[in-house]
């Protein structure tokens, strides 16, 4: 219980921010650390003050994904990596597909966990990192009621001027996102190939949609 309770958590963190500010030029030239501080408080902040967001609205939940997150997360590269191998071999339809159902599934999977918000607030691990490196990770902590929660963030520089820092994993007390699913993927790609991956995210997509109405 606790485990799904701090996954959501850190999914609803992540895939839920409102629309409190522009995440363009100030996000391109903002250090890793100092972006995932930022979006961080954002985020709790206003899911602690917009009731519908709290209630797993997902309509507002999906346009606010789309406006404000996707352009800080190379979802692409969240999405191969939790599929695997099977990406190379996938058209670029059925990429469009993993990515569309993955993002859907994230999403539906962990709005619930926006009601359980309530008095937790960010505490930001020591950064160290090299000017010139592409690739780090910042740690962090949500403090509140009960023990502490390891959030991580694995965020890569992405190339061009302006372009700035995009997430593409994020970790839970030790487990990381994109790992998890790749296991579970990967079962469904050797035993129905990726139309039969498209078609059980498709489902499971549909029966959460039910489920919550």
């Amino acid at each position: 219980m606790k485990r799904r309770f701090l996954g959501s958590l850190l999914a609803g963190m992540v895939f839920a921010v409102a629309a409190t500010t522009s995440m363009g030029a100030a996000a391109a030239d903002e250090a890793p650390d100092v972006l995932v501080k930022r979006i961080s408080t954002e985020v709790l902040d206003t899911i602690k003050a917009d009731k519908t967001l709290q209630q797993g609205n997902i309509a507002k939940i999906m346009l606010l994904v789309d406006s404000k997150i996707m352009p800080n997360v190379n979802f692409q590269r969240m999405t191969a990596s939790a599929v695997g191998p099977g990406w190379r071999q996938a058209t670029p339809e059925q990429q469009k597909r993993l990515q569309e159902e993955f993002k859907i599934l994230l999403v539906r999977t962990y709005s619930g966990a926006l009601a359980q918000v309530s008095d937790q607030e960010i505490s930001m691990k020591p950064f160290r990192a090299a000017a010139d490196e592409k690739e780090v990770v910042v740690r962090t902590e949500v403090k509140g009621r009960g023990d502490p929660v390891q959030l991580d963030y694995r965020l890569e520089k992405t190339p061009g001027d302006g372009a700035g820092w995009k997430i593409f994993n994020l970790n839970v007390l030790g487990v990381w996102l994109v790992e998890t699913y790749r296991s579970q993927f990967a079962s469904e790609i050797n035993a129905k190939g990726i139309d039969g991956l498209i078609t059980t995210l498709t489902t499971r997509n549909q029966a959460n949609a039910a489920k919550k109405g």
